[in-house]
């Protein structure tokens, strides 16, 4: 009796017939996540390479190499993100993205009046 592929699986079979569909990429690196941070940072960086419209792969990139102790590359992808982000008029992206950007900057502190 065969067992059904796991998803992780099912993913890798999409990306071979299709390696350039961003949304297979995103789901890849977000499988990757958790388990395997350096090769979710690398389908992450497929799509800041290959699909730089993406909006979606900013907040999780830059979160992914803030995790990877990368600070000063998070804050580029940050800042790339949020000009794409506003350009593509995805308001709430782009606040998500200022909020990541603020903590990583030590900006995000409440004004204690």
């Amino acid at each position: 009796m065969e067992t059904a592929p796991s998803r992780l699986q099912q993913l890798l079979a999409f990306y071979e017939d299709d390696p350039s569909d961003a949304f297979t990429i995103y789901a890849l690196a977000t499988e990757y996540r958790e388990t395997e941070p350096e090769t979710a940072m690398r389908y992450y960086q497929t799509l800041l390479d290959q699909h730089p419209d993406y909006v979606g792969t900013y907040y999780h990139a830059g979160k992914m190499l803030q995790h990877l102790q990368k600070p000063d590359e998070a804050e580029k992808v940050y800042q790339k993100g949020l000009r794409v982000a506003r350009k593509a008029g995805q308001l709430h992206a782009a606040s998500e993205i200022q909020q990541a950007l603020n903590q990583l900057l030590g900006l995000d502190y409440e004004d204690e009046d």
